[in-house]
């Protein structure tokens, strides 16, 4: 089971950016299921390769958020429907993909990573090592937070709520999509780049399905513990993906075949968006909510 909370924070990152999208922006982004692959990509091509993992791992960062990038001028400048925009960004990336790593699998066993030091520790699968990954997401949803609150992110945020009156107060909108769209592939494809280290290797097919585990852990979160404040939104994100990954344990330790992986996702997405409308989960709901909204004001109040 601690494997599972490692992995969902691990995952938490690539939540993180598909709430940018998802949530902020209000668009349809499919993209994330190609860069997520060339995130892990480049970083294991970066590390068999000598590189420094930190450097390869930054560098995965940008390689994600130009495939962001791709994917809002298909849609801004090129006019194409955000949802086929992001399909078609998909789909070359898989051919990007292979071409980076030159074959389908890249192993990492033996290479120099950044879980290389918990491994070499005997801290992964314990509780030091889920400490530092929690660490890890907690920095990156408070930077998150912080940038949701400056001038750019606030007219990112009121660009997905209404475009054109944004648009009205002189906002150019093309670059706020843009920008959220680079954002938040490069946190996918940093969250790819490190499964790939924890992991061990990089796959071609790795990507394939990753909307449902980000939406996931979106809807599950939020369905849970609220979206009053960004503050909790984020954190609540954060939690979805570690329980979606907990309940994905719990089915397979209850027997069911892990090749109905992508199955099981499917079906606590449908829960986690049909469960809200029943009244004793709201209640449940809403009693999760009135805890975070506390701690969130005895966090101000200090």
């Amino acid at each position: 089971m601690i494997t599972a909370v490692e992995l969902g924070l691990i995952y938490a990152i690539m939540a993180l950016g598909v709430y940018l999208t998802f949530r902020i922006l209000d668009f349809p982004d499919l993209t994330v299921d190609g860069s997520f692959t060339t995130g892990a990509a480049v970083a294991a091509i970066g590390i068999v390769n000598g590189m420094p993992a930190l450097l390869a791992t930054v560098l995965a960062f940008f390689a994600g958020a130009v495939a962001g990038i791709v994917t809002g001028l298909l849609h801004t400048k090129g006019k194409i429907n955000g949802l086929l925009a992001g399909i078609l960004t998909m789909i070359a990336l898989y051919s990007i993909n292979l071409r980076i790593m030159g074959k389908a699998n890249v192993p990492l066993l033996g290479e120099d990573t950044l879980v290389s030091p918990l491994r070499e520790a005997h801290l992964t699968g314990g509780i030091i090592s889920v400490l530092i990954f929690f660490a890890v997401a907690l920095a990156l949803k408070f930077v998150l937070d912080w940038f949701l609150h400056t001038d750019v992110g606030l007219a990112m945020q009121a660009t997905g709520d209404n475009e054109e009156m944004i648009r009205s107060f002189g906002v150019n909108t093309d670059n706020q999509k843009i920008l959220g769209l680079a954002i938040s592939n490069g946190l996918v494809a940093l969250c790819g780049a490190m499964i790939a280290q924890y992991q061990g290797f990089a796959d071609v097919g790795m990507g394939i399905g990753l909307i449902l585990i980000g939406l996931a852990s979106v809807i599950i979160g939020q369905a849970i513990f609220g979206t009053r404040t960004i503050f909790v939104a984020t954190l609540a994100v954060i939690l979805g993906a570690v329980l979606y990954r907990v309940f994905i344990q719990l089915a397979l330790d209850a027997g069911m075949d892990p090749n109905d992986m992508k199955l099981i996702s499917a079906i606590l997405v449908v829960i986690a968006l049909v469960l809200p409308q029943w009244k004793g989960f709201s209640r449940f709901g809403k009693r999760m909510r009135t805890i975070t909204s506390a701690a969130e004001k005895q966090k101000e109040t200090v």
